[in-house]
């Protein structure tokens, strides 16, 4: 940078200080201090989260391409634009020439959000996944469940996998929009949502349906084969579970799978938690079930209301039920823990009892003569209700 243009940013800064010390409270201070780091262009770190992007001569459609970044490069972000709609970072690589030029804003992550992403992550660093999915379509990772722009991550792209950590049932809007694609500062198009149908059935007493009064939101952990970022939220609109082969012909229509954990898999190691929701292999589960029916106390859902455990007996080849409560008789939360070794395993949840006290219950799953057993608590009969119909 030339002696001049430090010069020039040199006289802006004091300007704005001079405005500041003149007006009366420290807001106004802050807040010319915060025009000039606008204006001046003060730098911070960004991280490449493309699989592969371009540092461009400029922002305009005929620049040169003048170097090429992979994910989890490091950049310096110098000063930004909006250029047609598209917001352009000038950013310093660290190659040999020191290259500068414009990046498209989508292709990077700055400190700021990259620190706040792993902030999030920290907070569930020593559970297991409760589930794996898969995006059907890009969607904005961000770092709250909703769709504010202060919460906007970056785009993660169609086909992205991810571990599922947690979810929330969000109430949906009147003018909801039906994907979360939108770039920073954009707004989506919404679609009015049709109530004829949800009001016709509270007419006639049918309970209310999950999926017509709520939208669920996905935490999730990354890879960082995938992104840089370490966790975020997902719109679920845009999100498909990815259930086991194994056992997704055992999902029926009146309940859904939301968590399931392979029993087989060695919790003793490492890092094991990390596969226990995926496999190529047949083996045995522990699955959470919900059902499509509100059940909402003091405004709070649960996340499941059905336990299933399976079996798999290798010499033929099939699975058999271990244990199965109720469909739809439970009021449980997450997360599902999984401890033991071997054949020796025992799971907690949490459940609610009919005296609406919400309490950790484990149960323990073992070997006898080749075949999986289950002990329940003792007091399984007090968090059993009939299900809604």
């Amino acid at each position: 940078m030339n002696i001049k243009k430090l010069k020039v940013k040199f006289l802006l800064l004091a300007a704005f200080c001079f405005i500041g010390l003149t007006q009366t409270g420290c807001g106004v201070f802050d807040e010319a201090l915060n025009n000039v780091s606008s204006l001046v262009g003060l730098s911070e770190t960004a991280t490449v989260i493309a699989n592969t992007a371009q540092i461009r001569s400029s922002y305009a459609v005929v620049a040169a391409d003048l170097l090429e970044v992979k994910r989890g490069d490091k950049l310096e972000v110098l000063e930004q634009i909006e250029f047609e709609k598209i917001l352009w970072l000038r950013v310093r690589a660290s190659d040999e020439d020191n290259t500068e030029g414009w990046i498209e804003a989508q292709n990077v992550i700055t400190s700021n959000l990259l620190e706040k992403s792993k902030a999030l992550a920290a907070e569930f660093k020593d559970l297991p996944p409760q589930a794996a999915g898969q995006l059907r379509a890009a969607s904005n990772l961000r770092l709250a469940p909703d769709m504010k722009s202060e919460n906007l991550l970056f785009k993660l792209a169609n086909g992205s996998t991810f571990e599922v950590m947690d979810w929330k049932f969000v109430p949906k809007e009147q003018n909801a929009a039906e994907v979360d694609d939108s770039a920073k500062g954009e707004q989506k198009q919404a679609k009015t949502l049709k109530n004829e149908e949800i009001e016709a059935a509270k007419e006639i007493g049918e309970p209310e349906k999950l999926d017509e009064k709520y939208d669920v939101w996905y935490q999730v952990r990354l890879d960082p084969s995938i992104s840089p970022a370490p966790a975020g939220w997902l719109f679920g609109r845009q999100v498909e579970l990815q259930v086991p082969n194994d056992i997704i012909f055992f999902q029926e229509n009146d309940k859904k799978f939301v968590t399931w954990y392979r029993l087989d898999n060695d919790t003793s190691e490492k890092g094991a938690s990390k596969d226990t929701t995926k496999s190529a292999t047949p083996g045995s589960w522990i699955i959470l079930t919900r059902t499509n029916i509100v059940k909402a106390i003091d405004g709070v859902e649960p996340d499941f209301d059905g336990i299933i455990v399976l079996g798999y007996d290798k010499y033929d080849q099939n699975h058999y039920s271990v244990y199965r409560s109720g469909s739809g008789v439970l009021w449980g939360l997450l997360p599902l823990k999984v401890e033991g070794t071997g054949d020796n395993k025992s799971f907690s949840v949490q459940l609610r009892n009919n005296n609406g006290e919400i309490q950790e219950k484990r149960f323990v799953v073992f070997k006898d003569k080749n075949r999986m057993r289950l002990t329940p608590p003792e007091d399984m009969a007090q968090y059993e209700s009939k299900p809604v119909r």
